[in-house]
C-alpha cells in the first residue's frame, strides 16, 4: 500500500513496541506510526483499550503497516519477557521501543504528605517500568543493528511544579537513565532520547485538570494553548526514523512554551 504520491512511510519495515499504547499519548502515537509504515505492537495492561487502539491503528496503515495489541504490565519482568518475545514471533525482528506507560495520579503530592505507597507506585510504574522494557528490548533492537529508544518524561522534571513529588522524582530518573543509556548503547546503533511534554490533555489529564490547583495554573503558561497527544506523537515519529540518525542522549520537550517563561 502507498499514498498517492508513491512515496514510502517514513518508518516502511520497522517494528515499534509501544508500550502503554492503548490510549492517550501511545495511541496517538500507535496511529502514527502505523500510517507511515511500521508494524506496531500494542503493549497494553488494558485488553480493550489495547484491542481498540490496535484496530485504530491498523485503519490507519499504510505502506505494509500494521497494529497488534498484546497483553502487557509494564511492572513485571515475566510478563514483559513474554510480549517481547510475541513481538518477534509475530515480526521477527524490534526496531523501535516507545517508553510511554506511566501518568500521575491525584494521589501525588509534597513529600511531607503524601503516602509511600503512591512513591513507591509512580517510581514502579514510571521509572522501573522504563528500565524493565528497555532491559529486555534493547538487546533485541541490536540484534537488528540498532535503532531507537523513546521515553517519555515531562516538563516537571525539568522545572519546579508544587504537589507532584512523586511524579517529578519517576520523571527525574527517566532523565538520568536515558542519558545513560544513549552512552551505554550507541555502539550497537541504538539511538535513545525522551519527550518532555507539559500539559497533554489526554483523557486521564483532562480529569485531573478539574480541580487541580498547580495544573490549572500551569496550564495557563501554555502560549500556544494545551497540547494534543498527536502533538506528541510527530516528535515520536521523527525519533523512531532515520531522520534522527544523529539525535541521541537529548531530553525534548514539548511544552507551549512553558520553560521558557
Amino acid at each position: 500500500m502507498g499514498g498517492e504520491t508513491g512515496a514510502m512511510g517514513r518508518l516502511t519495515s520497522k517494528v515499534a513496541f509501544i508500550t502503554g499504547g492503548g490510549g492517550g499519548i501511545g495511541r496517538a502515537t500507535a496511529e502514527r506510526f502505523a500510517s507511515e509504515g511500521a508494524k506496531v505492537i500494542i503493549a497494553e495492561i488494558d485488553g480493550a483499550l489495547g484491542e481498540a487502539a490496535a484496530a485504530a491503528a491498523g485503519a490507519s496503515a499504510k505502506d505494509g503497516g500494521d497494529a497488534v495489541f498484546l497483553p502487557c504490565d509494564v511492572t513485571d519482568e515475566a510478563s514483559v519477557r513474554s510480549a517481547v518475545a510475541m513481538t518477534l514471533d509475530h515480526f521477527g525482528r524490534l526496531d523501535i521501543l516507545h517508553n510511554n506507560a506511566g501518568g500521575a495520579t491525584p494521589a501525588d503530592g509534597p513529600v511531607t504528605e503524601v503516602s509511600a505507597e503512591e512513591f513507591w507506585r509512580a517510581i514502579r510504574l514510571d521509572l522501573f517500568g522504563t528500565f524493565l522494557c528497555s532491559k529486555v528490548a534493547i538487546p533485541e533492537i541490536a540484534r537488528t543493528g540498532g535503532g531507537s529508544v523513546i521515553n517519555m518524561s515531562s516538563v516537571v522534571a525539568m522545572i519546579a511544579m508544587p504537589g507532584r513529588d512523586c511524579y517529578t522524582a519517576a520523571k527525574g530518573g527517566i532523565h538520568a537513565l536515558t542519558r545513560s543509556m544513549a552512552v551505554e548503547y550507541a555502539p550497537a546503533g541504538i539511538r535513545v532520547n525522551a519527550i518532555a511534554p507539559a500539559v497533554t490533555l489526554s483523557d486521564r489529564v483532562k480529569k485531573q485538570l478539574e480541580g487541580n490547583p498547580a495544573t490549572e495554573a500551569m496550564a495557563k503558561q501554555h502560549l500556544l494553548g494545551l497540547i494534543e497527544p498527536v502533538y506528541i506523537a510527530e516528535l515520536a515519529v521523527y525519533l523512531a526514523s532515520d531522520e534522527s540518525a544523529r539525535t541521541t542522549g537529548q531530553i525534548i520537550p514539548i511544552d507551549s512554551g512553558v520553560t521558557v517563561q
